[in-house]
C-alpha cells in the first residue's frame, strides 16, 4: 500500500520498489508521455519506462543508467483498468491508468502512441493478474 501512495504521490519511490528489476536495459516499452500532477493539477513531460509490471518514469531519457532512481513506480498489477481519457481531460491523445484508489492521466504525442502504451499496459496488467492469481491458487491448495 505505501507502494501505490508513494506513486499517487509523486513521491520518489523506495528501492525496493525497483529491487532487481534492470529498467535501462530491454525494457518492454519506453517513451515520452506528458503527466498529470497529483495535487498540482499541472502536466510535465517524463520519460517512461515499462519493464517486469512495474512503470517507472524518470526527468529525462538521458538519466535511465544503472545508477538512476525513477522519479515514480506503478506497480500495473495494482491497476484496473486503462483506457482513453480525451473526454475527462479534455485533450487529444491522453488515457488513463486507474486502481482501486487513484487515476493517473497520461497523454501520449500521437493517436498510434497512446494505443500502443495502452496496448502494452494492458498486456501488463493482464500478465501480473494471472501471475497473482496462479501464485494464490497454489497458495490456497497447499493450505488443505
Amino acid at each position: 500500500m505505501e507502494n501505490l501512495w508513494r506513486a499517487a504521490t509523486g513521491q520518489d519511490p523506495s528501492p525496493e520498489d525497483y529491487k532487481g528489476i534492470e529498467f535501462w536495459s530491454n525494457p518492454e516499452r519506453t517513451g515520452w508521455l506528458t503527466k498529470q500532477g497529483d495535487y498540482i493539477k499541472t502536466w510535465r513531460r517524463r520519460w517512461f519506462v515499462l519493464k517486469q509490471g512495474k512503470l517507472f518514469w524518470f526527468k529525462d531519457s538521458h538519466s535511465v543508467n544503472r545508477s538512476s532512481t525513477p522519479r515514480g513506480v506503478i506497480p500495473v498489477g495494482t491497476c484496473l483498468t486503462v483506457k482513453g481519457a480525451e473526454d475527462v481531460v479534455h485533450k487529444p491523445c491522453a488515457f488513463e491508468l486507474s486502481t482501486g484508489n487513484a487515476t493517473m492521466y497520461f497523454i501520449a504525442d500521437t493517436e498510434k502512441e497512446k494505443e500502443e502504451w495502452i496496448n502494452s499496459i494492458g498486456r501488463a496488467i493482464v500478465q501480473h493478474s494471472r501471475s497473482v492469481t496462479d501464485s494464490e491458487v497454489v497458495d490456497y491448495d497447499s493450505r488443505r
